[in-house]
């Protein structure tokens, strides 16, 4: 009966197909930057594209944004931006952190690109957007500044150095257990971001004690591992409600942080924000971040032929039931497509996510909208597909005729996805998958009854 449940939770929402304009709509005044672009690029832009970030150039004002209104059509048009690359007809489409455009949104660039771009009214602007300063914190406005922030020791990347892998260990300024309800994890200043390949935190800490003090039970899966991952341009992760990450005092974090050549010397150091419940305040689940290989048999297996394109695929079984809470793709430059999907006890499969155009310029890390996070019975087995494109289309690949094998370095190649997992006991699964069918059975009766 659970596992009929849980396929009928997994079912993602069809995808909306765009239908032809009508006359009306044809003919409908034509958009203006203050009225009705501003709004968008506020909500869905801005966060990288102002002074001081990440983006190339600002798009806060009409002055900003008129040279590259021609662009601007052409990369929404396309899809290209926002950045966001799951597969919009394919897997689960509800998302906490969907920063893609609607397609109502699209067409409104689009039209008043194509118009002449009009400015309106400047009347109709929108207050100005209150960010934080450049290389600020991102949920600083949600939960306050960082309750904790570790940064790894100095590290000096020298132009045309060969890339680096810098393995310090980091002391975490505790004295007391507490629990963690968000992290994350940066390059310290944005010129650091040119030499930062990607960044990991190892926690560790002694389990035994969290076991005596009753914070854990002694057949719950180890929190030490991994605690945190930085890959380019993500931005961090907030916990479920309820869910969290358990810090011991005397616990270190052991940083696994790959530097480039960055074109010049650069100093910088990885930078941490944790942000911790109140005190007395204690989830009940531990959230376990892990990597899930795409590779069978092992990374000595992935073997690209040149100018091919190429498929390998990896099997991973839930040996306890839980709750999928977000996935995020990695590869390099190759990197073409990568699939996650369960298959579970009964035989029945279901695609959780399908990233169809990988950008490694961008490692999403796709989050789950809380009714439409996968809960998986235990013995699903989690099927990773990873696609590699090693041909001259594909316009980040630095040699279409070498052969590309596993490797740490940028022009080399991996093939895995970063998971986390809620995990539970059977009964409280069994609880979920209830509460969760009584909800979505509330809501289509009020969907019905309007």
């Amino acid at each position: 009966m659970a596992n009929r449940i849980v396929g009928r939770i997994l079912i993602g929402a069809l995808s909306l197909v765009a239908l032809p304009a009508t006359l009306s709509a044809q003919t409908a005044a034509v958009p203006t930057f203050t009225k009705d672009v501003a709004p968008i690029f506020q909500n869905k832009c801005e966060s990288c594209h102002r002074p001081d970030s990440i983006a190339p150039m600002s798009l806060q004002t009409y002055q900003e944004v008129r040279p590259w209104a021609r662009s601007i059509r052409d990369r929404v048009a396309s899809r290209n931006m926002p950045p966001w690359h799951i597969d919009p007809a394919v897997g689960i489409q509800h998302y906490q952190n969907d920063r893609s455009l609607s397609q109502k949104e699209i067409d409104t660039i689009v039209r008043w690109a194509s118009n002449g771009a009009p400015q309106g009214d400047p009347k109709d602007m929108p207050p100005p957007m209150k960010w934080a300063e450049a290389n600020g914190w991102n949920y600083e406005k949600k939960f306050g500044p960082p309750d904790i922030i570790v940064r790894s020791p100095k590290y000096k990347q020298k132009a045309g150095a060969m890339d680096a892998w810098y393995k310090p260990v980091s002391d975490v300024p505790l004295t007391e257990p507490r629990w963690v309800r968000a992290i994350e994890m940066r390059p310290g200043t944005i010129k650091g971001r040119k030499i930062t390949h990607h960044a990991l935190a190892y926690l560790m800490q002694d389990e035994r004690e969290a076991i005596k003090q009753g914070l854990i039970s002694a057949d719950n899966d180890s929190g030490a591992g991994l605690f945190m991952e930085w890959a380019v341009n993500k931005e961090g992760e907030i916990m479920r409600p309820n869910t969290g990450k358990l810090l011991m005092p005397g616990s270190k974090f052991r940083w696994d942080i790959h530097y480039s050549d960055g074109g010049e010397d650069i100093e910088d150091v990885v930078e941490m924000g944790i942000y911790l419940y109140p005190k007395g305040q204690e989830p009940k689940y531990r959230t376990m971040l892990s990597l899930y290989s795409g590779i069978q048999g092992g990374n000595r297996a992935l073997d690209i032929a040149p100018n091919t394109v190429s498929v390998t695929q990896n099997f991973h079984v839930m040996r306890r039931a839980g709750r999928v809470e977000n996935f995020q793709p990695h590869m390099h430059l190759r990197g073409k497509a990568q699939m996650v999907e369960a298959i579970m006890p009964n035989g029945q499969m279901q695609v959780l996510g399908h990233v169809n155009r990988f950008e490694f310029n961008w490692m999403n890390n796709y989050v789950f909208a809380d009714d439409y996070a996968p809960l998986l019975p235990k013995g699903t087995i989690l099927r990773i597909t990873s696609w590699h494109d090693n041909t001259a289309a594909n316009k980040n690949n630095p040699d279409p005729n070498q052969w590309v094998g596993w490797g740490d370095r940028t022009v080399d190649e991996m093939a895995h996805i970063w998971i986390n997992i809620t995990y539970m006991s059977d009964e409280d699964f069994a609880k979920e998958v209830e509460a969760r069918k009584q909800k979505l059975a509330t809501t289509t009766e009020r969907q019905q009854q309007q």
